[in-house]
Formats: structure tokens, C-alpha cells, sequence
């Protein structure tokens, strides 16, 4: 089942959510991991807030144990994220543009 991930990473920058993202291989606009169907981020009150929709609970939590945690500590974001699930209804893709 799709499903949409909020994580809140309290005291987290953009800067450190910059360096998890190149060591994970990505870049901003460019193409997701394996499963990933959406992703942004952006900063918020108290950290920063990424929500992503993934094709599955199993393929997000396999990315989030091998990638996120451990890059997460490295870049020296404290603690693991608050994270929220939602079953996703319905979702769109990239437009065709106007």
C-alpha cells in the first residue's frame, strides 16, 4: 500500500539535511531511491519537516534503517525524527507542464 511519511527532525538544519542528501547520492530536483514516488523538505519552527510518499511501509523503513538514520547521525542531526504514517488515497505525478 502507498503510504506518505511525515518526519520532524527537531534542531535539524537545512545545511545538515543538504550534506545527508549528497551523501545519500541525490540531488534536489533530480530522481529519488528505489520506491520513493515524492519528496520535500523544508524548514519548519523548532528543525526541519521532509515528507515523502512511497510505493510501501516496507520499502520506506528499509531506506530509513540503511540511509536516513545512519546519515542522519553522521551529519549530526540528534535523535531519530518524530515520523507520522498516513495510508495514501490517491496521489499525482509530474505534470506535462502548460
Amino acid at each position: 500500500m502507498t503510504i506518505a511519511v511525515r518526519m520532524e527532525f527537531d534542531g535539524a538544519t537545512l545545511a545538515q539535511y543538504d550534506e545527508v542528501i549528497g551523501k545519500m547520492g541525490l540531488s534536489p530536483e533530480g530522481p529519488g531511491p528505489a520506491g520513493s514516488i515524492s519528496h520535500w523538505a523544508a524548514a519548519a519552527d523548532n528543525g526541519i519537516v521532509v515528507t515523502d510518499v512511497w510505493q510501501s511501509r516496507e520499502q520506506y523503513e528499509k531506506f530509513a534503517n540503511e540511509q536516513i538514520g545512519p546519515l542522519s547521525k553522521e551529519a549530526g542531526i540528534a535523535g531519530p525524527p518524530k515520523v507520522t504514517f498516513y495510508d495514501v488515497h490517491s496521489y499525482f505525478t509530474a505534470g506535462s507542464g502548460a
